[in-house]
């Protein structure tokens, strides 16, 4: 009987092995929690065209957007942790789960559901208004905040998104109030300001960097503590007497149960994928350079932007 057991057992780890080399076997899916048109769709894309070509399987894009990111998060978290979905997250993954206990829910997702496989980007959040707007510089902008209370409102991927988080740091640190009008991604956001249904928006320079080349936005600062390759002009907060920052990254996530055989797989597919040509120029034309760390060094960067952001949560507080 034990014999038999035995060889059951070891039957079983080598079918697991063939598995594990096999993979991929068939299409992956690459959720991006947001809609299109923001950030993390804008890395996803010509991501995902270079890891099938280097996996030698299909990346399908599938956006999944809702509750500032916490919905596509969360399912990627309860996906099969077979190497067969993975997660382009913003870095709002590290931000959520805070919210949640902050609003007295159950977090839809932890940080340790996760495995990370590799940075791609890591933009400071730019500060834009409309090219039309009365406000040139950042002094004007937050001058005409403090004399008018609330009246300034600013859009957002959604509550404690990264989009909302960076401008709750710098109205804290100004000593202003602005209203806060979240919406369903960063793409909807760019609209609204651009429709004029706010008035500024903080996002990464991809998705705004073409609107202000084509004269139809203005930047007034940066979140970042070194030029922005993007908009070398444009000043960051600190310089302006604001000394807060913000970086809004790209990362490539699996669920925390994939085999280490698969994780160092895909490591090495996104390794190559950050340095394909292509994925290198579209993402430098949108605005955002390549700011690539393996998982090692990436988790090590994750432990302390959690940090950091955990308590920028705490502060906000409680945001219905």
């Amino acid at each position: 009987m034990m014999k038999k057991l035995l060889a059951s057992l070891l039957l079983a780890l080598g079918a697991g092995a063939a598995m594990a080399q096999a993979w991929p076997a068939k299409p992956i899916t690459m959720i991006v929690p947001f809609p299109p048109g923001g950030v993390a769709d804008t890395v996803a894309r010509p991501v995902a065209e270079a890891l099938s070509k280097a996996l030698g399987q299909t990346v399908v894009v599938e956006n999944r957007a809702g509750a500032g990111g916490a919905a596509g998060i969360g399912a990627a978290a309860r996906a099969p942790a077979d190497g067969y979905t993975v997660l382009l997250s913003l870095s709002s993954i590290s931000i959520l789960p805070e919210a949640d206990k902050i609003l007295n829910r159950k977090p839809v997702f932890t940080l340790k559901d996760f495995k990370p496989i590799a940075r791609f980007t890591a933009d400071p959040t730019v500060l834009v208004v409309r090219a039309d707007s009365p406000w040139k510089t950042l002094p004007e902008f937050i001058a005409y905040a403090k004399a008018n209370p609330g009246k300034l409102n600013f859009g957002s991927s959604g509550n404690y998104g990264t989009m909302h988080v960076p401008v709750e740091m710098l109205k804290a640190r100004a000593g202003v109030f602005m209203t806060h009008i979240p919406y369903t991604g960063a793409g909807p956001a760019v609209l609204a300001l651009l429709g004029g249904q706010v008035d500024a928006i903080a996002s990464g320079p991809s998705t705004v960097a073409t609107h202000i080349r084509a004269g139809k936005m203005r930047a007034l600062a940066h979140w970042g503590e070194k030029p922005l390759q993007a908009l070398p002009e444009v000043p960051s907060l600190k310089q302006a007497g604001y000394p807060v920052a913000f970086a809004q990254w790209s990362a490539l996530f699996v669920p925390a149960g994939v085999s280490d055989d698969i994780v160092q797989k895909l490591r090495v597919a996104a390794r190559t994928a950050a340095q394909d040509p292509q994925v290198v120029a579209i993402i430098n034309k949108a605005g955002s350079p390549i700011e690539y760390l393996d998982a090692p060094e990436f988790q090590a960067y994750w432990d302390a932007d959690a940090a950091v952001m955990t308590e920028a949560v705490r502060r906000i507080g409680k945001v219905e």
